[in-house]
């Protein structure tokens, strides 16, 4: 089905050509007519699928029809859980919503508070979110949500993960009554309480299941390297000289502490490196996301805090220096490239500490991940040693003391005891 098919406002349709999009994925096919008809929907669909895409497209139509004014009574909300997704949502909604006449606005943490408070009284018509500084300027009467009209929750199984549903409960008993608007509600999973959060919530939704043959997208190549945990560093950068375009390269690895060593290393050995965690500032990390989406950085290296919610273009590979715990986590890692009908490899180290994670990712993924022992052509062992910017302690001479050190002369003895000494 084409976007064309579809009876959307001439704008916007405007958006829609100028990113590039004519055909319509699975989720957008089955959940944008349910929600043009005004439905409540449900949808469940993998990373990558172009959700964000659906639900920004069917706001914006519902929008256009009913031609509010910009106020500091916005009328539409989308909660996300992370604030890289918010940012994310935003970018999204300035390509498709280019020329509608909307103002979208971003509010998370970490960055210029009084700037976003400003933002918000002067006027908005969509809010972008996450659940904790919302709460914050609503608590404050910085704006109110008696006029939203429409309600998208992004990443739903993500929010009881990251224990945001106490909050995400109180802004929904904040809201106009489900009938009085219209909810669309995406997730990874429609668990079962992700459903009795539709049922308290939403007005008899649609449900939509997109189930794809294999949990991971179809256009990745797999393999897993049954490797020595020494040998990672000179594999993985023996990889990336005979891997062919491997221009923009996620790196998972499961500690800060692994990510900042393993960057550091790249760095060393000339690689444009740069990590992200849980405790980088937003600024800094919004800055590293940028620079990596306009290849100032080959390397980006991540915790699993980046494995979600991150929409960034043309990854080439995805590489598991280290194999997640999660099964799932590993999905959400690996979903970062091949997105929109590109292609993509993800290539996972499995050693002595981490291989028995294999099976239970086999499992859940339902397939067999093609494995393979590194031959000795595929290691780097001329890399260089160390941590870019730090240099190794010289050793002081054995023997004596080291360069510049003025040797005390000793006194000849008299012979008499010292006193209090023994004689």
């Amino acid at each position: 089905m084409k976007f064309t098919e579809l009876e959307l406002p001439e704008n916007l349709m405007r958006g829609i050509e100028k990113v590039g999009f004519t055909d319509l994925t699975p989720v957008q096919e089955e959940s944008i007519p349910l929600a043009l008809q005004g439905s409540d929907v449900a949808a469940q669909a993998q990373t990558g699928t172009g959700k964000t895409a659906a639900f920004l497209i069917a706001l914006f139509t519902k929008l256009s029809k009913s031609k509010g004014e910009t106020s500091n009574n916005p009328r539409a909300l989308v909660i996300a859980p992370t604030r890289e997704l918010v940012v994310q949502i935003c970018e999204d909604a300035k390509g498709l919503g280019e020329f509608c006449p909307f103002k979208v606005q971003p509010i998370f943490g970490g960055v210029d508070y009084d700037k976003q408070r400003q933002a918000l009284k002067d006027g908005v018509d969509v809010i972008v979110a996450t659940p904790g500084r919302l709460i914050d300027y609503f608590k404050q009467r910085v704006f109110s949500l008696h006029r939203i009209e429409a309600l998208i929750i992004d990443e739903a199984d993500r929010m009881f993960d990251m224990g945001f549903i106490k909050d995400l409960r109180f802004i929904l008993r904040k809201l106009p009554p489900f009938e009085n608007r219209q909810t669309m509600l995406f997730s990874a999973t429609l668990s079962q309480r992700v459903m009795e959060l539709a049922y308290e919530f939403m007005d008899i939704a649609e449900k939509v299941q997109i189930e794809p043959e294999q949990v991971t997208a179809e256009r990745i190549s797999q393999v897993v390297y049954h490797v020595a945990r020494r040998e990672k560093f000179p594999l993985l950068l023996g990889l990336m000289k005979k891997e062919e375009a491997a221009d923009r390269v996620m790196v998972f690895v499961n500690t800060k502490r692994e990510a900042e060593h393993l960057s550091g290393r790249l760095r060393h050995n000339d690689f444009k490196a740069a990590v992200l965690s849980g405790d980088i500032p937003q600024k800094k990390r919004l800055r590293i996301l940028k620079d990596f989406k306009e290849d100032r950085l080959q390397f980006l290296i991540a915790t699993d805090v980046a494995s979600r919610g991150l929409h960034i273009e043309d990854v080439t590979h995805v590489v598991n220096y280290d194999l997640p715990q999660d099964s799932e986590d590993y999905v959400h890692r690996i979903g970062r490239t091949a997105r929109a009908g590109a292609v993509g490899k993800a290539i996972s180290f499995a050693d002595e500490d981490l291989a028995y994670y294999i099976p239970d990712i086999e499992e859940y993924i339902g397939m067999k991940i093609p494995s393979a022992v590194p031959e000795e052509d595929d290691l780097c062992h001329d890399y260089k040693r160390g941590v870019a910017g730090k240099k190794a302690p010289v050793p002081e001479k054995r023997g004596g003391p080291g360069k510049g050190h003025r040797r005390r002369r000793r006194r000849p003895s008299s012979g008499k005891p010292k006193p209090g000494g023994k004689s």
